[in-house]
């Protein structure tokens, strides 16, 4: 009976809202064929992928492929090189969005925050083939106006691109170069939603513009950022193939080897299937992992999670 009642209810409210479930269908027709479909995918970790052999009749192998990367001293320093690059760009290019969108909800001219904000988010339209060419001219020794600059100063000349000292921080400032404006849109339209006699009301108790900012502007916003901090930990270990696959080469490859780049290569280049594959599936694991447990973390400290 209860069972008849609950249908009768999902059928009556399908009749109901038949065009939100319409317009929704075209999203999670998307998700089942390009996201869920291809996760059978992941069972060639656990096989002897054969090309020949086909998806079924390759030999299972259970867990070899996951020993073999626990006991290869080079996924090491790749995964090691992959935590490092992520936390720099986490540290330092998460805040920057938010601190731009801070910085432009302040502007009260409409044309220079319009100028600003298209000049910001320029950068995030352009491929990393085409921002490749143009570090390189910009950070070249020999021509390059960055060291002409330090030339001035009586400085000698980086080689930016080949030095592993200064790579890192080349990808992480690049990043946040091509990606700051873009990520500062969704916390702009969070500031807009703050209920403007909220901060007349701080004006007449004689707060100032810090204050404001501290005890207004940022806890309402606060969900928003924990929500995209969620997110940007479930792709912790997604440092931006093509960004370092444009850049690198092997005078720096002790520092920019990271895990998609070393899948790539040993995938592509060297037909190793099933250990690429183990490797892309423990990445995801373990930013599955880091999800799941900083989303309690922060319903434990009262915030909404992202579930």
């Amino acid at each position: 009976m209860i069972a008849l009642l609950r249908n009768k209810r999902r059928w009556n409210n399908l009749k109901q809202y038949w065009d939100l479930y319409l317009i929704m269908f075209p999203g999670v027709l998307y998700f089942i064929v390009f996201k869920y479909f291809p996760m059978w995918g992941v069972l060639i970790a656990f096989k002897d992928y054969s090309i020949f052999a086909g998806f079924g009749e390759s030999a299972w192998v259970g867990l070899k492929h996951f020993k073999s990367m626990l006991e290869d001293a080079q996924f090491y320093q790749v995964f090691r090189n992959t935590v490092i690059i992520s936390l720099y760009k986490l540290v330092w290019g998460f805040p920057g969005p938010i601190i731009l969108a801070l910085l432009l909800n302040e502007i009260r001219s409409m044309f220079y925050k319009r100028s600003i904000q298209t000049l910001a988010y320029l950068p995030h339209f352009l491929s990393w083939v085409i921002l490749g060419g143009i570090l390189t001219n910009l950070l070249s020794p020999t021509s390059g106006a960055v060291n002409e600059v330090l030339g001035w100063f009586g400085l000698g000349p980086i080689f930016f691109l080949a030095d592993p000292q200064w790579f890192r921080a080349v990808l992480v400032i690049s990043d946040i170069w091509k990606e700051v404006g873009w990520g500062a849109i969704i916390y702009l339209a969070a500031l807009a939603g703050i209920d403007s006699q909220l901060y007349e009301a701080a004006v007449m108790d004689g707060a100032n513009k810090w204050k404001q900012l501290w005890h207004i502007t940022i806890p309402s916003i606060m969900g928003t950022i924990i929500v995209l901090f969620l997110l940007r930990l479930g792709h912790v270990l997604d440092v931006g193939f093509e960004q370092i696959f444009v850049l690198y080469n092997s005078l720096v490859y002790e520092v920019s080897d990271v895990i998609e780049t070393y899948v790539y290569r040993i995938g592509l280049g060297q037909s190793q299937f099933s250990y690429s594959t183990a490797v892309g599936l423990f990445k995801s694991v373990i930013s599955l992992i880091l999800v799941i447990a900083v989303n309690k973390a922060v319903k434990k400290m009262g915030q909404e999670g992202i579930y």
